[in-house]
């Protein structure tokens, strides 16, 4: 996982933007069902999931990043 890049992004969703902090959430919200969009999933609040399209739609530098945590919040978990 590229934590770096998603502790960028957990800040400015207003989380913990730590290792252990991110890791937890992943474990926490996996499996994200497959016909949901990440930004529609029900865990985000109003602003979280506005930002997430926001970056989706308009910062293609930030594609890369919410596509990285839309994958691991689709793996099956240990």
């Amino acid at each position: 996982m590229t934590f770096r890049q998603y502790g960028e992004l957990f800040e400015q969703l207003g989380l913990a933007r730590d290792a252990p902090a991110i890791a937890a959430f992943i474990r926490c919200h996996a499996p994200l069902h497959g016909n949901i969009r990440i930004e529609d999933a029900i865990f985000w609040s109003p602003s979280q999931a506005a930002l997430l399209r926001e970056k989706l739609q308009d910062d293609a530098d930030w594609c890369g990043v919410v596509d990285q945590l839309n994958l691991a919040l689709r793996a099956i978990q240990p």
